[in-house]
């Protein structure tokens, strides 16, 4: 029998992996309600008084200069008070207020549990991002969804347990280090697939044209690399790197197989694609696909998806310095219809019972004007929202002031977030350790609470 490359990635590579993997079983504490999560991130910071949080007081006092007790915002100094230009409507059964620039996502809102203060320590893109992403302010911690991965591990042998969905237009602020793993073992890192480019997984498969990448050279690399491997990981038993690589040489071997079905939407009913609204123009028909992937991956086994609208950079994102009634409606746009039809979608195929819906972004924005009819960053408070396993939909916890420049009745922070997110997992955010450089790190550093409120 004539072997394959494949074959010899198993079993050349597959001793040094498993050792590894066998390092860190999966946590539970307690019954989990969700098995895997989808993570929509806006970034460059969604303005919560022009989409979810509704100030008549702001409304009634429109142009007004008003003390809110701010000398200056993030960029610049603060001008008067600025009512959305967008139109406030009560939908659902719950009353939630939204805007106009989220009509299906309006329709949703019987299904969603809102943090309604959510505050940041930061108002400054690279900070905030860190903290909404990994708990931290600071760059080298582990994302969230690496501490899924370690906690947890996979539901399947042959695609990544945490994957990165970017937006097409490039990455976001901080770049790969919202998807690092940190200091846990790099084998937990978020894979970056770009489902529009003419390679969705870089490196996957050989090279166009690499006449010498046959299964006889194949196996021959592979013997000696064995040799040097085990050799190099006798001498160093610390150090995570070699297996992280091994492994993900032998996933890739599995993807080979695995990842062109999973990744091919062609496989999708027109009508899908249709209520997504695949067929959008530039970056609003990315983020569509990008968000019936995401269906397709956790249906398959993904343990963690993380979906990002906005690149780094302006005019690229939910970044909206300029002109709120200009610059939000197009973003927006591109992620209103994906993410509604991805709620629906989730419970037709029967994955809305194990699976949370997590919609962040990493600050929200001020209520006076910048310049024009722009807003400032905010970090005093923002508008985040769940959605699935475990959440009682068309609830909310937390209010702002009168402006909502800060929050300020039952604020909750990143920390509570995946406080909650955990719980419904199955893991106690206190008792999901590393012991790193002396201390033992958690995702949600000393802070955080379970947010009961929201949850069934």
């Amino acid at each position: 029998m004539t072997p394959t490359r494949r074959g010899f990635f198993l079993a050349g590579l597959g001793q040094l992996a498993l050792a590894h993997l066998a390092d860190a079983a999966p946590v539970a504490h307690h019954p989990a309600k969700a098995r895997r999560v989808i993570q929509v991130v806006l970034n460059g910071g969604m303005s919560q008084l022009d989409t979810f949080d509704y100030k008549p007081e702001v409304e009634r006092r429109h142009g007004q200069t008003v003390d809110i007790g701010l000398k200056a915002t993030a960029t610049g100094t603060p001008g008067p008070l600025m009512k959305s230009p967008f139109k406030w409507k009560q939908h659902g059964q719950c009353g939630r207020w939204v805007t106009d620039v989220f009509p299906h996502l309006a329709g949703c809102v019987d299904d969603l549990g809102f943090l309604m203060a959510l505050a940041s320590r930061s108002s400054v893109h690279g900070p905030a991002s860190y903290l909404q992403t990994t708990g931290f302010l600071l760059p080298g911690f582990p994302a969230a969804g690496s501490w899924v991965s370690y906690a947890l591990g996979r539901l399947t042998d042959d695609l990544p347990t945490f994957v990165v969905l970017p937006d097409a237009r490039g990455l976001p602020y901080n770049g790969s280090g919202n998807f690092s793993a940190g200091f846990l073992p790099a084998v937990h890192q978020g894979t970056v697939v770009r489902p529009g480019g003419p390679t969705p997984i870089p490196d996957l498969a050989a090279a166009p044209g690499a006449r010498f990448v046959t299964p006889d050279a194949s196996a021959d690399g592979l013997h000696l690399l064995r040799a040097m491997n085990d050799r190099y990981a006798a001498d160093r038993p610390g150090d995570s790197r070699l297996s992280a690589r091994v492994e993900g040489y032998e996933l890739a071997a599995r993807m080979q197989l695995a990842a062109p079905e999973a990744f091919d939407l062609a496989r999708e009913p027109a009508r899908l694609h249709a209520r997504y609204g695949t067929d959008r123009p530039a970056a609003g028909g990315a983020f569509a696909r990008n968000c019936l992937l995401a269906r397709r991956l956790v249906e398959r086994g993904v343990r963690f998806v993380q979906v990002w609208s906005g690149a780094g950079g302006p005019s690229n994102n939910w970044d909206n310095h300029t002109s709120i009634p200009a610059e939000l409606p197009p973003v927006a746009r591109q992620v209103d219809q994906p993410v509604a039809a991805l709620l629906q979608d989730l419970k037709a195929r029967g994955l809305w019972a194990d699976t949370v819906v997590v919609f962040t972004t990493e600050f929200g924005r001020m209520p006076v004007t910048q310049g024009g009819v722009g807003r400032d960053h905010n970090g005093g408070t923002s508008v985040t929202w769940l959605a699935g396993a475990g959440v009682k939909g068309g609830t909310a916890y937390g209010a702002s002031d009168d402006f909502s420049h800060l929050a300020a009745a039952d604020k909750t922070t990143a920390h509570d977030l995946y406080a909650t997110l955990l719980h419904l997992l199955g893991v106690d955010h206190e008792r999901l350790t590393v012991r790193h450089n002396g201390i033992d790190r958690r995702l949600t550093d000393v802070h955080g609470h379970v947010v009961r409120a929201i949850l069934n």
